[in-house]
């Protein structure tokens, strides 16, 4: 039977018993038939979580198979060689094994001698990686190889194959930066023939190996990876993803693909995933209201397959980019219930972070505060890496007032005063400094003194106002440093972009419980967002527009 006839025949058997009953009716094959049949096993006895029948590997027609590259692999192609080597690999045949040895040593011993096509090298880098593992020392000679083929004609099979390889030498210490330089500036020229998983596949090698320096390749697969997002499996999507979020990029149409996507697959996406989406959405401060809903929706379905870094991974962006979606009593009532059966299972801080983040959006978790504040739990906390470390004692001290301010019916345990912090810290919340000097010089315009306004104000209840304005009881404005006679305290939020998301007019979740606990403190809140102001063209439009925020009843 010719070769083509036979892999005809053989493309159309779905069982490994109609497989060998095929073979055993042959009297010859060629080394390719016989590796393309061990092909065709692995592809149709192997799924994600192995081999379905290892009893396959005891058939005679299979030991013979085996027989036959194990004692004449000198023999054998190169193609028969490195086919079989893959299908076998597939197949989980132990690499310490007779058989494996010998096509192993076969190809290193061609390799050495140069013997080996590109199309080879590709075949015999993809099984060493396969075998996790491999030897350092063949994978270089394999990229030595490569390097002598003419790398401005590699097809992207062989340059994704090198990045893989590339990845695995450097974990081991080798440097390679040249021929790095190299090969971003050959696939910057290929980016729009990748396909989604070779494009999913360098940018987790460019992350691996720490290309920060190639800009204009990591933007272009970025834009590439567009136009994949609905054809990306969820791994490959997760490698674009923490690409994305380890060069920083941002790509618009890229958040609008992801939103057209993951509505419709977001119950049939690994969990994992979407905790990578999320994580992506948080760390941008994109606030995608239909990624959000979608999420939602997928977690009051699933959440009990969820782990419970899931979970909060779901949970956590909702507080933190300040959204409730149009499911939020569902959603909530189902995390409580998951609270509720799962509670003890959670790291210590990761359920503090997924409590936090709940009352950023006014969801209080009240029958869980008692084990947060407990000593019990506190010590957990500290015996866990990071440890109590400010963000976490600024995360339990918000919650201590939340419930103080915003549950007065909360009777339970109180947070000992040794794990309140006495500011909170405002690394995400600091003033836009450029924002905040033409407020400052606008106030000036409008009070005549300096005097009668402060800056950055502690509070004693862990807040740091922007600015602060004392009025008198018939409304009179005070000199800041005043202490008697004050009656009324305006609070000036002077909100930069940077406390709202990203493209939006929401304001972040800390900043909006920051200023829903000041007005509950007793301050006029006056929000002076930057949008409003950016447009102003002098001092006199700022200070006009300021008179009209903070005293609106003398304004004009």
């Amino acid at each position: 039977m010719d070769e083509q006839l036979f892999f005809k025949k053989l493309n159309n058997l779905c069982t490994s018993k109609e497989i060998f009953y095929f073979l055993s009716s042959l009297e010859v094959m060629s080394d390719t038939m016989a590796s393309g049949a061990l092909q065709r096993i692995s592809e149709v006895e192997v799924d994600d979580n192995g081999l379905k029948n290892p009893g396959l590997l005891e058939n005679e027609v299979f030991r013979a198979l085996c027989f036959q590259f194990e004692f004449e692999s000198s023999k054998l192609s190169n193609t028969g060689l490195l086919n079989a080597l893959q299908a076998l690999i597939k197949l989980r045949i132990d690499p310490q094994s007779t058989l494996m040895a010998s096509l192993l040593s076969e190809s290193e011993e061609r390799l050495g001698k140069g013997q080996l096509t590109a199309e080879n090298l590709c075949a015999l880098g993809e099984s060493l990686l396969e075998l996790e593992g491999p030897s350092c020392a063949m994978l270089e000679q394999i990229v030595n190889h490569m390097q002598e083929k003419d790398i401005e004609r590699w097809s992207p099979e062989e340059i994704v194959m090198v990045y893989k390889i590339l990845q695995v030498t450097v974990r081991e210490g080798k440097q390679c930066q040249n021929l790095l330089n190299r090969l971003n500036s050959v696939t910057l020229r290929t980016v729009s023939q990748l396909s989604p998983n070779f494009a999913s596949v360098i940018l987790n090698s460019l992350v691996v190996l720490s290309q920060t320096q190639a800009v204009p390749l990591v933007t272009a697969l970025c834009k590439h990876s567009v136009k994949h997002v609905p054809y990306f499996t969820d791994h490959e999507l997760v490698n674009v993803l923490e690409a994305f979020l380890y060069f920083g990029q941002k790509v618009k149409v890229f958040t609008e693909a992801l939103e057209r996507h993951i509505p419709k697959s977001i119950l049939t996406m690994h969990p994992q995933t979407v905790s990578k989406v999320m994580q992506y959405c948080c760390r941008k401060k994109i606030l995608s209201k239909p990624i959000f809903d979608a999420v939602a929706e997928g977690f009051i379905s699933n959440a009990d397959r969820l782990t419970t870094d899931q979970i909060a991974a779901y949970i956590t962006p909702f507080g933190t980019l300040n959204y409730l979606p149009p499911s939020a009593s569902s959603l909530f009532r189902k995390l409580e219930t998951v609270l509720h059966t799962r509670l003890r299972h959670f790291q210590p801080h990761t359920l503090l972070h997924l409590l936090h983040s709940c009352v950023l959006i006014q969801r209080y978790p009240i029958n869980f505060l008692p084990k947060v504040f407990s000593p019990y739990f506190l010590q957990k906390l500290q015996a866990q890496p990071p440890a109590l470390n400010r963000a976490a004692m600024s995360q339990l001290t918000q919650l201590f007032l939340t419930v103080t301010l915003e549950c007065p019916f909360y009777e339970g345990p109180k947070l000992l005063s040794r794990y309140q912090v006495k500011a909170f810290p405002t690394l995400h919340s600091s003033p836009d400094v450029h924002l905040f000097k033409r407020v400052k010089t606008g106030l000036l315009y409008l009070l005549k003194k300096r005097i009668y306004f402060a800056s950055d104000v502690s509070t004693p209840y862990f807040y740091v106002v922007d600015i602060e304005i004392k009025l008198d009881e018939e409304g009179f404005v005070l000199p800041a440093a005043q202490l008697e006679e004050v009656h009324r305290r305006i609070a000036l939020c002077v909100d930069g972009q940077n406390r709202f998301c990203a493209h939006s007019h929401n304001l972040l979740g800390e900043e909006a419980i920051k200023q829903r606990h000041l007005q509950l403190l007793g301050y006029e809140v006056v929000q002076i967002p930057f949008f409003e102001i950016e447009n102003l063209q002098n001092t006199r439009k700022v200070a006009d527009y300021l008179h009209k925020k903070i005293f609106p009843c003398t304004y004009g």
